[in-house]
């Protein structure tokens, strides 16, 4: 089953928005908004069920597969630096700044099978 992202559009009194706090000169700030993500979704969504437990967002997925290339960065790694990388996360659609692993980096395997890389 597809999964979604959540939707982060309510205001939080405690969090500020990444895209308020970072730089929008940032060449991920400004490839993130470059990228077609809904039109990549859809090519994408044809790889999954409607069926079965939800997956990761395709958003999130595809996102840390093109951050694992840009910077040449193995599955655990470009996973850890997500964390760290507030600019990582905003680029992968997350509005508010996360501290937690989004996903174990063995998902990104099963996400290239899936669309067959």
């Amino acid at each position: 089953m597809r999964g979604s992202s959540p939707n982060q559009n309510q205001g939080n009194l405690f969090y500020t928005p990444l895209k308020q706090l970072l730089n929008p000169g940032h060449p991920l700030y400004l490839l993130s908004e470059e990228i077609d993500w809904p039109g990549l979704e859809s090519k994408l969504s044809v790889h999954y069920s409607s069926k079965g437990r939800p997956a990761h967002s395709i958003r999130l997925m595809a996102g840390l597969l093109i951050l694992k290339q840009l910077d040449n960065l193995g599955d655990e790694t470009v996973v850890s630096k997500w964390v760290e990388n507030p600019y990582y996360q905003y680029f992968c659609g997350v509005d508010i700044f996360q501290w937690n692993f989004p996903i174990d980096p063995s998902d990104l395997v099963f996400f290239r099978k899936r669309i067959g890389e």
